[in-house]
């Protein structure tokens, strides 16, 4: 007996994720981004992290074969960054987001909680989504930010720090 994929569904939307918005450029040359929230660290040693993208994402080999992207962890107030590259509109989402060209020359979108620069290491199929290893190249963060939470079908952010004994 298997799930069937609205149930399934479900159960993981009560999963609460940061959201991401992976950038990278286009064989063109010009910025692209996807908003992710299938990311999790990998490796410490070496510095590694994952993303899963589905198959149906817009220029997905820009991903899967490019050389590298960067993950732009979003911070409390940014759910209209998230809308813009989950739900693009007329115009393309960089023409609308606040980014800057970093070291890198990849887009990285201005304001957010984190930046992680990466090197693409690996791809691997996974069910209806590609797994993009990442090895990671830079990171930068801002403490003084909070993070853009997603659960149940909606944007959540953090009630505050909770003491556990």
């Amino acid at each position: 007996m298997t799930v069937e994929p609205v149930q399934f569904r479900q159960a993981l939307s009560k999963f609460a994720s940061g959201v991401t918005v992976v950038s990278t450029l286009s064989p063109k040359g010009e910025p692209i981004g996807v908003t992710v929230s299938a990311f999790s660290s990998l490796s410490l040693e070496p510095p590694l992290i994952l993303i899963c993208l589905d198959h149906a994402t817009s220029q997905l080999r820009a991903y899967t074969d490019g050389d590298q992207f960067c993950v732009n962890i979003l911070a409390a107030g940014q759910k209209d960054v998230s809308n813009a590259f989950a739900f693009p509109g007329p115009k393309p989402p960089f023409d609308v987001v606040d980014y800057e060209t970093g070291a890198s020359g990849l887009p990285m979108i201005k304001n957010t909680l984190a930046a992680i620069v990466c090197k693409r290491e690996a791809v691997h199929p996974g069910g209806d989504h590609q797994i993009v290893v990442g090895a990671v190249i830079d990171a930068t963060w801002d403490d003084s930010l909070e993070p853009l939470i997603y659960a149940a079908g909606g944007y959540r952010t953090l009630a505050g720090p909770e003491r556990v004994t």
